[in-house]
């Protein structure tokens, strides 16, 4: 039986389950792990950890139990709270606050906003029984939340003073203290209740000469103390300060760099700050130098004495990720990466030893029938909602929002929002729009700047079928057949692309308007969002739109694209000019022009790890002394030399991590010796570590 090459079967197998996804009816139900988990089942995890937006994140240990927020912005509720056991499945059990209003731009009132305002680089911290999140508002102080609970209920009161992207430590001597800032990093005491700074302590504690960044995390180990931080941007390291007191001096180490897990920059507007038509996107740039680096994070502990570290990436249009790496010390110091290849996290590794195992899961539920008394957790609004103009009741299996006066989407009160998912999403919903009444305009969007919408819309009496593109502003309209319509979109973040569809029978779905570019902007300061909404533009209140459901439908839900093909003999070629790999004379070397592909046997070597068999019965082996990285073959059984971590980048592209140096095989640009020292994925995936495999011929 002839079988397809490994590119072309994932080619095919996204093909086929976008179409199934077409094809299936808003009605069907996908169960939650068909949701983006890291956990690949086999001992190993993939980042990112969640491919949706969770940006600026910070987490703790309690016992066996591990908790995270994030940064919320505009949307309501705000600070969510994820729990684990194994730090790699995670499920959401709350938000810090459903409501936060400080003023009508909180409210979208007045044409006011806060888009890319609000709730900021979160710090999370428990104290004698206490949890506290504590997070800067621009303009409006620092907000403090406390629970005895982490499910809630939780308190809130604010500082007036606000702190720039701070860390709190409870000191062990009692004293309460907060770093902050950018470049110039500041510290600062606070009172024994949390209410305020207390006066005459704000000092500087760590020059700008010294190289530090924003988004601290400030930790006491040892009795020393730690500050790690980010340089401000998408393509920067992170740093580490350390200091045997607060007193100083302070050294710094870079302990994350050029860790981009093989993504570059891609499509950014030029005119983001302005919400304004006509916008002009420039398209991907495909240089290293542009890659999108992990930053701004921290690190953690287990209870077996592991240690791990966490950080986000500006991922482009589906928004700023979070990654999980491991922690390597060196000489005192908390290095992300592995001996051998430090400051580089590896795609996909061997899960933590945290004493607990867990089920694979997803964070969130995001499919919603409505029928439930409450909105499924994954759900955030717009700002502040009006809550007399939306409802689950008023119409029970149905969310019911009333319009609110807005000139157009960007302004609409009361939109109700949730994460697009990455790599590949396709969201549905199912509306009757029978109660729009003139000016109003409902359906499905992408929140993002230039935003986009498919929906209803009333005129002069006549419902229409409407796509608007911020871009053009230019609105496609066809007429609407029948007042019941199902709403699509398909989001493909590795293409940054979407298309909008609709359906009258949920089940055949046209497209409307053309392919849509999606890019990541700093205005809203989030990636691309679903969004359902209402308003009317007419200046006053209209109607109803009644939304039957919401469905998403992953078609590639796992960092383990497909299996590892143990126990069958495949070959490699080379991504970045087609090249096999060869065995001659005893070495192993690109084909191009000197043999033909060689064979290997994937040897299984658990937790997601193979062996490379050769036909002669050798096996691929790597030096780790001598010449580090040098590649042989050898004969006997596979040790840790002759075993690599089996690394699935997403894209149809595979790379073997040999656990000898805890670096990549990577093939010469020219024909020649391939070895084992290269330290990760260039964005363009043609350094020569990126390989595609097949089924050999034999």
């Amino acid at each position: 039986m002839t079988t397809p090459s490994s590119t072309a079967l994932r080619q095919t197998t996204y093909a086929l389950t976008a179409m199934l996804c077409a094809a299936l009816s808003v009605s069907a139900q996908p169960p939650r792990t068909r949701s983006w988990a890291a956990d690949n089942g086999n001992g190993t995890y993939s980042n990112p950890l969640f491919y949706d937006e969770f940006s600026d994140p910070d987490m703790i240990r309690v016992g066996p139990d591990y908790y995270l927020t994030g940064t919320t912005m505009h949307t309501m509720p705000g600070l969510p709270i994820l729990h684990s056991q194994d730090l790699v499945n995670w499920r959401i059990i709350g938000y810090a606050f459903d409501r936060l209003d400080l003023g009508p731009d909180f409210r979208l009132e007045d044409g006011k906003e806060i888009y890319g305002q609000g709730i900021w680089a979160p710090s999370f911290r428990f104290h004698n029984g206490t949890y506290y999140i504590f997070a800067n508002v621009n303009r409006f102080g620092l907000q403090v939340f406390r629970a005895s609970d982490p499910r809630g209920p939780w308190k809130h009161n604010r500082i007036q003073q606000g702190l720039h992207d701070l860390s709190v430590l409870f000191d062990d001597d009692g004293r309460i203290y907060a770093v902050y800032g950018a470049s110039t990093i500041r510290i600062v005491e606070l009172n024994a209740d949390l209410t305020a700074l207390v006066p005459g302590t704000d000092r500087v504690l760590i020059d700008k000469s010294l190289g530090m960044g924003e988004g601290s995390h400030i930790y006491k180990l040892k009795g020393k103390y730690y500050i790690v931080s980010a340089v401000p941007g998408a393509h920067v390291p992170m740093k580490c300060a350390r200091a045997e007191s607060l007193a100083g001096p302070w050294e710094v180490k870079t302990i994350s760099e050029n860790e981009s897990l093989g993504i570059g920059q891609g499509n950014r507007p030029k005119n983001f700050r302005r919400p304004a038509p006509p916008f002009e996107i420039t398209p991907p740039n495909p240089s290293e130098s542009l890659s999108l680096t992990l930053h701004q994070g921290g690190i953690i502990d287990t209870v077996t004495g592991e240690w791990w570290g966490y950080s986000m990436q500006d991922h482009n249009a589906v928004g700023r990720l979070t990654s999980l790496s491991p922690v390597t010390w060196v000489d005192g110091w908390p290095y992300f990466g592995l001996p051998g290849n430090l400051t580089r996290t590896p795609s996909l590794w061997v899960k933590p030893n945290t004493g607990r195992t867990s089920p694979l899961t997803a964070p969130y539920d995001r499919n919603d029938g409505f029928a439930g008394p409450k909105l499924q957790q994954v759900w955030q609004w717009n700002h502040l909602p009006d809550d007399s103009k939306w409802s689950l009741t008023e119409r029970p299996g149905y969310l019911r929002l009333h319009s609110l006066p807005a000139p157009d989407f960007w302004l609409a009160r009361d939109t109700l929002t949730q994460r697009v998912m990455g790599p590949e999403s396709i969201a549905t919903t199912e509306l009757d729009a029978a109660g729009l009444r003139n000016g109003d305009s409902a359906g499905l969007a992408l929140l993002n700047l230039p935003y986009s919408w498919i929906g209803a819309s009333r005129q002069a009496d006549q419902l229409t079928l409407e796509f608007f593109d911020q871009r053009t502003a230019k609105p496609v309209r066809e007429p609407l057949p029948g007042t019941r319509i199902w709403l699509r979109v398909h989001c493909d973040f590795d293409k940054e692309t979407a298309r909008f569809s609709y359906s009258a029978n949920g089940k055949e779905f046209k497209d409307l308007g053309p392919e849509l570019p999606l890019a990541f902007q700093l205005k809203t300061f989030q990636g691309v969002r679903f969004g359902l909404f209402h308003y009317n533009a007419s200046g006053a209140a209209g109607g109803q739109a009644d939304f039957d459901s919401f469905t998403v439908l992953e078609p590639r839900p796992r960092g383990l694209i497909e299996p590892i093909p143990a126990g069958r003999w495949i070959t490699f070629s080379d991504l970045s000019n087609g090249s096999s790999l060869t065995v001659v004379d005893g070495k192993l070397l690109t084909a191009a022009g000197v043999g033909k592909a060689s064979a290997f046997q994937v040897v299984d070597r658990g937790r997601g790890r193979i062996a490379l068999r050769t036909a002669k019965g050798q096996f691929v082996s790597v030096s780790g002394a001598g010449k580090p990285g040098e590649v042989l073959l050898k004969p006997g059984k596979p040790g840790d030399a002759e075993t690599f971590q089996w690394v699935d980048l997403q894209r149809g592209d595979t790379l073997l991590l040999s656990l000898a140096t805890h670096r990549y095989i990577a093939a010469p640009k020219e024909p020649g010796l391939v070895s084992a020292d290269h330290p990760g994925p260039a964005p363009d995936r043609k350094d020569g570590s990126c390989f595609t495999w097949k089924p050999a011929q034999r």
